[in-house]
């Protein structure tokens, strides 16, 4: 890829040179590894070979670090999609962008909550920005498309790049590169009209019936996802139900036991709801479909959940985690299984790529406003969801 210097309001170009560089690569490794709160700044200097205090004469602190990490990401983003002149360029930059700065779909979905407010705000300002640039590229080639429209595709599409965050395989380079340009470009020749209107879809009552534990989980479940778990406190987690800090330990024994809880509840709700809808059709073709219009139903209802199993995951004890992981190879598998009975042509490697970015579209069209808003969403959703499924 051409090197393109491209220059923020208050930050560097997007290639960086020497140390700085250095830190920014291996910093933004650790922490989509590990997540922000688990890496010290001691363990980034001793990957870099040198002392803290030669990292300080880099950076001012951790907080410092993770804000120059996600705008070094952003910055590349910026300038890969400047350039760009139609959908399949506008497909090519992200798919670089994607391959060689893996971690930031990571970084900020989860790790930039941290971030101050202010500084937050200036890099969504400046992402908002690159949307509308695709926008206006893309309605040159669909002018049909009313800007909303365009705008939300590309959101969709920077969704569905930013998803491969979240799992460590890919194919070969130049077959990686071509996989993720189709599937992008497929996804930004949807269109929307006709889509069916559905009213406004409200999260359901807990499960298992009313009462405090189960207040407390509902809140939880979107306080760690909002927020992140160590952004929240007991005394806040308390407030979000009516009742004090220190009673929340009459109902759990910690706030690492709350979080644990409160994603095993995650898990249930989906396995019932998705897994029950594609085990109670057949063939592999109805299946695959009722998966996904349930999927994108709990999405609707239930996005603080699918949230906070993404995000939250890491925060887990061992022993939880391993079973949160099981949980989500084994749901993955199953969509993966389907797709490729339904287009054979797909190896695994395509076929979970193509699952994953599914994922990722639907896991942030819910959330991301105005378009989570939009009357015809389900029915966007399902559209754009094919197209990345390929079907």
């Amino acid at each position: 890829m051409a090197e393109v210097r491209r220059v923020r309001p208050g930050g560097g170009s997007s290639r960086p040179a020497g140390r700085r560089a250095q830190i920014l690569r291996l910093a933004a490794d650790l922490f989509h590894r590990g997540g922000y709160h688990q890496v010290s700044m001691a363990e980034v200097a001793a990957g870099l070979g040198i002392t803290a205090p030669a990292l300080y004469r880099h950076v001012r602190g951790k907080p410092e670090l993770l804000h120059q990490v996600v705008r070094s990401g952003l910055d590349a983003l910026g300038g890969a999609l400047a350039p760009a002149r139609g959908a399949a360029e506008l497909c090519a930059a992200l798919s670089t962008v994607a391959i060689e700065h893996r971690p930031l779909g990571t970084l900020w979905q989860r790790d930039s909550r941290l971030l101050p407010a202010r500084r937050r705000a200036e890099l969504r300002r400046e992402l908002r920005a690159d949307v509308r640039l695709m926008a206006g590229v893309l309605r040159v080639e669909r002018p049909e498309l009313a800007q909303a429209d365009a705008e939300f595709l590309c959101w969709s599409a920077l969704s569905v790049y930013g998803g491969l965050s979240h799992h460590g395989f890919a194919p070969p380079r130049r077959r990686f590169e071509r996989l993720l340009r189709d599937i992008g470009t497929a996804l930004l020749a949807v269109g929307f009209a006709g889509a069916r209107v559905e009213p406004p879809v409200l999260a359901g009552p807990p499960p298992a019936g009313p009462g405090r534990r189960e207040e407390l989980l509902s809140a939880a479940v979107r306080l760690f996802h909002e927020r992140g778990f160590d952004n929240v406190s007991t005394d806040q987690l308390g407030a979000a139900v009516g009742m004090s800090g220190p009673s929340v330990y009459h109902h759990f024994d910690s706030k690492a036991a709350l979080l644990a809880a409160s994603l095993v509840r995650s898990r249930e709700r989906l396995r019932h709801e998705v897994g029950a809808a594609i085990t109670g059709a057949t063939p592999a073709d109805a299946a695959l479909e009722a998966g996904l219009r349930a999927y994108v139903g709990f999405a609707r209802r239930h996005g603080h959940y699918l949230g906070a199993m993404l995000s939250e995951t890491e925060r887990l004890a061992p022993v939880d985690r391993k079973v949160a992981v099981d949980f989500r190879r084994d749901f993955l598998r199953t969509w993966v299984g389907l797709l490729r009975q339904v287009r054979p042509e797909y190896d695994d490697a395509e076929a979970r790529i193509r699952v994953h970015s599914m994922f990722a579209l639907v896991n942030d069209g819910v959330r991301h406003r105005p378009h989570s808003e939009r009357a015809d969403l389900a029915d966007c959703l399902e559209r754009m969801a094919r197209a990345v499924l390929g079907l």
